[in-house]
């Protein structure tokens, strides 16, 4: 355990110039205390830790120290070759510079756990796009990402709806949702997302140097911008997502639903909005004497609600709008047509024949 914690704190302290007792003691979550004997016992070992006194003071390496990666366990190595998604890689563009990567770790390692490249791959594997949809690489994806990593700023030509715009944007992040690429991106100081399939063009904004603007986007003329270090993709990300699913459930429908039709729900319509109903019409007291519950779902149109709800079947009950009810009701008397009880005369084929012989 403490060796562990003296590998984590070389690591650390190699990936930033100096850090405070108080830092390392976080990171390590220990006490500082602790951080000082830590220390210590680095440089008894010949990890040259200098300590620098005063406020602004800290630990840091001298003399450009590095260690090998030698300190990494099997399940540390397995998770490592874990962290890569070889599809989004590949779709940027980054497909050699991953593999030269893993070379480069598995022979850092000690030679009982070269093999932990090949145990991950073989026993986990990510599939991100969605069931029934053939994913397309964006075009322009390697172009995104190549500025996303060297932080330049673009001109875009991009389709909103069927108008397309131009933005100079500062791409931020590269987002891979269900098989779809997204982009987060600020522009004119407001941090916005974009589909990486609408753009139609990109290439670098020039620097205001006069660099060469017909490079394609080459990084010898791109001008670059200074990243907001307090930008966390993964939080913009979760807070947009939860944006967008609100904001387009904008009607209302009132369900009645069976115990299974409580559970089915959350399956057919936006989960997030499934389950704050539920819960909601639980706490009000929503459950009638045989057992089903009422709800009062947000839908982003009727014409959607119409095609998920169709998949509870007899588990929930439209009770308004009455439009909506009504398109259920026909939608089950025809179902019902089609499932004649047995010995029954049979049912109606279109032209007015029964299935069975004569008119109808």
């Amino acid at each position: 355990m403490r060796a562990a914690r003296l590998i984590k704190m070389v690591l650390l302290l190699q990936a930033r110039p100096s850090m405070t007792g108080a830092e390392l003691a976080r990171e390590l979550e220990v006490s500082e205390r602790t951080v000082v004997r830590d220390v210590l016992s680095l440089s008894e070992a010949g990890v040259p830790v200098y300590a620098d006194r005063g406020r602004a003071g800290g630990y840091r390496l001298i003399g450009g120290y590095r260690t090998r990666l030698t300190g990494l366990g099997r399940s540390e190595a397995e998770a490592l070759f874990l962290s890569g998604v070889p599809s989004a890689l590949r779709e940027m563009g980054l497909a050699d510079a991953a593999s030269a990567a893993r070379l480069k770790v598995s022979a850092a390692l000690l030679p009982e756990l070269r093999d932990a490249a090949t145990g991950a791959a073989q026993r986990f594997h990510l599939d991100a796009p969605a069931w029934y949809q053939e994913p397309e690489t964006p075009a322009l994806l390697p172009a995104i990402a190549d500025a996303v990593w060297d932080d330049r700023r673009v001109r875009t030509r991009y389709l909103r709806k069927d108008t397309e715009v131009e933005r100079e944007l500062e791409p931020y992040g590269l987002v891979l949702k269900a098989g779809v690429w997204y982009l987060a991106a600020r522009s004119q100081g407001d941090f916005r997302v974009y589909r990486v399939d609408r753009f139609t063009a990109v290439e670098g904004a020039a620097t205001t140097g006069g660099g060469d603007e017909g490079d394609g986007g080459g990084r010898s003329g791109a001008a670059r911008f200074t990243r907001d270090t307090s930008f966390d993709l993964p939080a913009f990300w979760a807070e947009r997502a939860a944006q967008f699913a609100r904001s387009i459930l904008r009607e209302e429908v009132v369900l009645r639903l069976s115990p299974h039709g409580v559970r089915q729900l959350p399956y057919v319509t936006e989960r997030a909005a499934a389950r704050e109903a539920i819960e909601t019409a639980r706490a009000a007291g929503g459950l009638d004497p045989q057992g089903r519950l009422t709800v009062t779902l947000p839908v982003e149109s009727a014409e959607i609600a119409y095609a998920q709800l169709l998949a509870l079947g007899p588990e929930g009950e439209v009770l308004a709008p009455s439009e909506l009810r009504e398109r259920l009701a026909a939608a089950a008397r025809r179902t019902a047509a089609l499932y004649p009880e047995p010995g029954g005369a049979g049912r109606t084929e279109p032209g007015g024949q029964r299935a069975g012989g004569g008119s109808a």
